[in-house]
């Protein structure tokens, strides 16, 4: 019954289907991207906007904002169904079988498979991406143009109207791929610095590793010596000797210790940088333009830490 109702929450009231790039109103009702969308296109020209759900009015288009905590209980509500099928992006015109996306254009807000892609308009407006379902957050949410260009004073990927008529007038632009391939850039840098980092942290790792060893063998050889000269003492030393020994033990297991502590430092702070290390990669090896300048700056850890434990 539970597990019901919440699938009842989760529908929208426009397409009676589970939520899909959920967005809010400032009234707090949420809808699907594209379903919203469509609705106030066609409330476009009427002089004022309304609410599907509780009709609240507003003079200017209302700005979209995308509901994540609600995007993410979707997400958890479709993993844990073992009975729904979850699949990838299927051509929105093949209605009759599920045919895998090749491309979604921007423009039709639709993902087309082969057949489709090849009698697909060619003409510049409808600009092509890889297969996604975030169709509607590719276009200006004012303008409901696609996003074309960077507002590097901003850092808002915007379209051709914020350009020319919007808040953005005059601000210095770039195009998404330029824009892209500076941060792409930025980041190659980080991970370089972060590679070096890594190397650094794995050369003290095997310096302490090799200076542990030569403290055990220090300490074995150590007693050895002991022994030997305690085994030729006389009986009355015997209590003497087993102190001597005892000491040793304990100073060799507390330098063990000690240097076994710091290697385990370095290497959790290895593994760190190994993370970092891959989520830049990951950017860096994107072909989506917005995802990537959307996420937020990477710069390299300070590595004060790490050199204060080295220096104990």
């Amino acid at each position: 019954m539970a597990s019901a109702d919440l699938r009842q929450e989760l529908d929208c009231s426009i397409c009676l289907n589970i939520y899909t790039d959920t967005v809010t109103l400032r009234c707090g009702h949420n809808f699907c991207r594209v379903c919203i969308d469509r609705v106030l296109d066609t409330q476009e020209g009427s002089g004022v906007y309304t609410c599907p759900e509780c009709r609240a009015e507003c003079q200017e288009r209302p700005a979209l904002i995308r509901n994540i905590t609600l995007c993410n209980i979707v997400g958890s509500f479709l993993s844990t169904r073992p009975d729904q099928e979850v699949t990838g992006i299927f051509c929105t015109y093949c209605i009759h079988s599920p045919v895998p996306a090749a491309k979604s254009c921007l423009h039709c807000e639709a993902s087309l498979g082969d057949n489709h892609l090849r009698v697909h308009s060619k003409s510049a407006e409808h600009v092509l991406s890889d297969p996604t379902t975030s169709l509607g957050s590719r276009k200006c949410s004012v303008h409901k143009k696609i996003l074309e260009y960077y507002c590097s004073e901003d850092a808002a990927c915007i379209c051709v109207s914020c350009c020319l008529i919007g808040e953005h007038r005059g601000h210095q632009m770039e195009s998404l791929n330029e824009a892209s391939e500076k941060k792409k850039e930025k980041l190659r840098n980080v991970l370089q610095k972060l590679t070096t980092k890594r190397e650094e942290a794995e050369k003290r790792v095997q310096r302490l590793q090799e200076r542990r060893r030569e403290d055990q063998e220090k300490a074995v050889g150590v007693k050895e010596t002991v022994t030997a000269l305690f085994r030729d003492i006389r009986r009355q030393l015997d209590d003497l000797e087993k102190r001597v020994l005892s000491e040793i033990s304990r100073q060799e297991e507390s330098v063990s210790l000690s240097v076994s502590d710091l290697i385990q430092q370095l290497e959790i702070k290895k593994d760190e940088l190994s993370r970092k290390m891959r989520h830049i990669e990951e950017l860096c090896n994107m072909s989506d333009p917005v995802t990537v300048l959307q996420e937020p700056d990477t710069g390299p850890p300070s590595s004060g830490g790490c050199k204060r434990i080295l220096k104990t």
